[in-house]
């Protein structure tokens, strides 16, 4: 199987404090890679930085973020637009404040179609409600014609997701995808994730705290703590076997239900 991504001893700071030291793992095609840890352990950070996200302040200071034999955090702001989206994809935390409230959610969606290939709006109309309704949609045209704020979260969520697979990018990162939905919702969001990976062979980068999606979902984990690797392997060894005590107390945190 063919490697999608490599992080080669990834350090990430922000105003040259180092918030991510040493990142070194890969993902494979369809892999879905885990990524966990608590809040502010660097989690978000890795999958920004292998898009460009960083912001002003943000800056890889050390190794290596490979695709295609392409060096990620070397290319110009002008490469990197031709890849966002249509190879390396990206789902937010909350997908409804990635949209624009006052343009219809075709409008959007076409827009970033247009950004990467020429398509007419009869082909991309067809495409869209197809999509739409591979994710559950029952009336695609509906959500087409509709502002953001007309859909509810779980559906501006979902939404992001298909928006995110119109370019059929290789790798889609997702950063926290379910952390802000209930739990009914959250259901239908891994189970989308997952009929991703079944339908196109996309390779997913999913950070979570949820130790839950990632049991469903991960084929294999990283554990961060501080910006350190704790662990990284096969998420089923990991969850049943953990080797450092981060991981030990990170699963103890876990709620278990008694009869």
């Amino acid at each position: 199987m063919a490697e999608m991504i490599r992080y080669e001893h990834v350090d990430i700071s922000y105003n040259k404090r180092m918030v991510v030291h040493d990142a070194h793992f890969s993902a494979q095609e369809g892999e879905i890679l885990g990524i966990v840890g608590e809040s502010g352990s660097g989690k978000s950070t890795l999958i920004k930085a292998a898009m460009g996200l960083l912001g002003r302040d943000g800056l890889v200071t050390r190794g290596d973020i490979w695709y295609k034999g392409k060096d990620l955090p070397d290319l110009s702001s002008k490469e990197m637009r031709k890849i966002c989206g249509s190879e390396i994809g990206m789902i937010f935390q909350m997908a409804g404040n990635s949209f624009c409230p006052i343009r219809t959610v075709r409008n959007q969606l076409y827009e970033t179609v247009r950004e990467h290939k020429k398509i007419e709006k009869n082909e991309f109309e067809d495409q869209a409600q197809e999509l739409l309704a591979k994710f559950g949609f029952e009336d695609p045209k509906r959500v087409l014609d509709s502002y953001p704020f007309e859909l509810s979260g779980g559906m501006q969520q979902r939404v992001g997701i298909a928006a995110a697979m119109l370019l059929k990018p290789k790798i889609l990162m997702a950063d926290e995808p379910t952390s802000a939905l209930d739990v009914s919702v959250q259901k239908q969001v891994v189970e989308e994730m997952l009929m991703v990976r079944e339908t196109f062979g996309t390779t997913i980068l999913l950070v979570t705290h949820n130790l839950g999606v990632i049991r469903a979902m991960a084929d294999n984990m990283l554990v961060l703590h501080q910006g350190e690797t704790m662990e990284y392997g096969k998420t089923k060894e990991i969850l049943a076997h953990p080797q450092s005590e981060y991981t030990q107390k990170l699963l103890s945190a876990v709620p278990k239900l008694r009869r």
